[in-house]
């Protein structure tokens, strides 16, 4: 986008958990109109762990061109810091809330990071973040490592990785602060 555009001119919508699909045409609408259109994140990449996906699949379907643009995703961020496999790693998004859903998914990822050598990396909401650690530090092996990427692209991220062994020894406070969850071997 051109720095010197009227940022007053331009028209904005919103696309999160809550858009209908029923709305996603009128969302298109403006581009068969011959309008350039954006999709933007307030954090991360769209369509990915982020809404939007429904969007770019009926611009394909509807024959428009989709040219991705990114920034910096949290995701890939972390990853980069972390010291684990990015030849082979897996993005599981957010992990179940029921507990006993939590620990099952746990173990499996657990295993896939065993079985295939791949990274599995996850996300959780900021609120929930406290409890997903400690769920991470009674499930998994102790020889197993945990890198935590919080606050990430802010003056307070803060990016480990540690055995959870060692995690255990020292629980940080994760509540309410943004999070990236990695477990490698």
């Amino acid at each position: 986008m051109d720095k010197n555009t009227d940022l007053d001119i331009l028209h904005f919508y919103i696309l999160n958990e809550h858009t209908r699909n029923e709305e996603i045409p009128g969302l298109l609408h403006m581009i068969n109109d011959g309008n350039d259109a954006g999709l933007l994140s307030e954090a991360g990449l769209p369509c990915v762990a982020d809404p939007g996906a429904q969007l770019v699949g009926a611009a394909q379907k509807a024959n428009i061109i989709v040219v991705p643009l990114s920034g910096p995703s949290s995701i890939f961020l972390a990853l980069m810091a972390s010291g684990f496999n990015g030849q082979n790693f897996a993005f599981r998004g957010y992990l179940p809330i029921d507990k006993g859903l939590r620990v099952k998914a746990l173990k499996e990822l657990e295993s896939e990071v065993l079985r295939k050598d791949q990274t599995q990396i996850f996300i959780e909401t900021p609120y929930r973040n406290q409890q997903l650690l400690e769920a991470i530090l009674t499930t998994c092996g102790e020889n197993m490592k945990l890198c935590l990427a919080i606050d990430l692209m802010s003056p307070q991220e803060k990016i480990f990785t540690k055995s959870i062994r060692e995690w255990k020894r020292q629980v940080p406070d994760i509540r309410k602060k943004p999070a990236v969850f990695l477990l490698y071997k």
